[in-house]
């Protein structure tokens, strides 16, 4: 499948990885809907992509509200009249000690990363079963796949997520529908600034290995490779990937490097 003439909806579109995919897709001359909560922060991504107001739609939203997603799904086919790819890049991490977390916190991560992105899918595929046509970017984590101190409720999360698509994926292959699972490392973003710590406030700080981790474009081309080339599931980053490998073989091993490292 290739991305150019075809209606790409991204959340979390305002930085980062969704940003870079944003600017990568106007090359492709792709029709491209921009999510997020921040819609100042769209229309700049918009303006830097050079966007026209024909190939594009601002679409701010809140991936907290579930209820509005049907909404959101006819606002994008008043505009385009389908959706080809929906791109659930949205979310936010966790920097804090399990002991340390008030449960109101875990609540707001599953709320967002996980059932805001099955509200959103859920009400965009009864546009691909019409269509008999669509592909489910969803933009994991190598913490969907194995865990870490710091992250815990982060990692429920994204492991739930594996779960719900690799069902959908079997429930709706025959209908012409594809789920590209995508699983970064560590990515040069905000993430780690803006993930929650016990209490619910921002952390603030950069991680150091997402400081040294690999570009948010370089994660970005990767993305939109897997999905035109249909791919079931993809790890992406760099010597972090091994982890995945290492735990299917020595789960052991893999439990005693992570607790060795300064994971932070």
């Amino acid at each position: 499948m290739k991305l150019a003439n075809k209606v790409v909806w991204i959340t979390g579109a305002s930085s980062g990885i969704g940003a870079a995919m944003v600017k990568i897709l106007a090359e492709k001359n792709s029709k491209v809907v921009l999510s997020s909560r921040r819609e100042a922060e769209l229309i700049k991504v918009k303006n830097a992509a050079g966007l026209s107001d024909e190939n594009s739609l601002i679409l701010p939203l809140d991936l907290l509200d579930h209820e509005s997603m049907s909404s959101k799904v006819e606002q994008v086919l008043e505009k385009f009249g389908r959706i080809d790819v929906l791109i659930n890049n949205g979310g936010i991490s966790q920097r804090s000690l399990i002991m340390d977390t008030d449960f109101s916190v875990y609540k707001r991560i599953m709320d967002i990363d996980y059932l805001g992105t099955v509200a959103l899918s859920t009400a965009v595929l009864p546009v691909f079963v019409k269509q008999k046509s669509g592909q489910f970017g969803v933009i994991s984590s190598l913490m969907g796949k194995f865990s870490s101190p710091l992250r815990s409720g982060y990692c429920g999360a994204k492991h739930a997520l594996h779960g719900f698509f690799d069902a959908l994926r079997l429930e709706h292959e025959d209908d012409g529908i594809g789920v590209t699972i995508l699983c970064p490392g560590f990515i040069r973003t905000d993430i780690s600034k803006n993930a929650l710590t016990g209490d619910g406030n921002k952390q603030g700080s950069m991680d150091q290995a997402q400081d040294t981790g690999m570009t948010a474009e370089e994660c970005a081309s990767q993305i939109l490779r897997a999905i035109e080339e249909e791919k079931m599931e993809v790890n992406i980053g760099g010597k972090e990937t091994y982890a995945i490998l290492i735990k299917r073989l020595f789960p052991k091993l893999l439990h005693r490097i992570v607790k060795r490292s300064n994971v932070t």
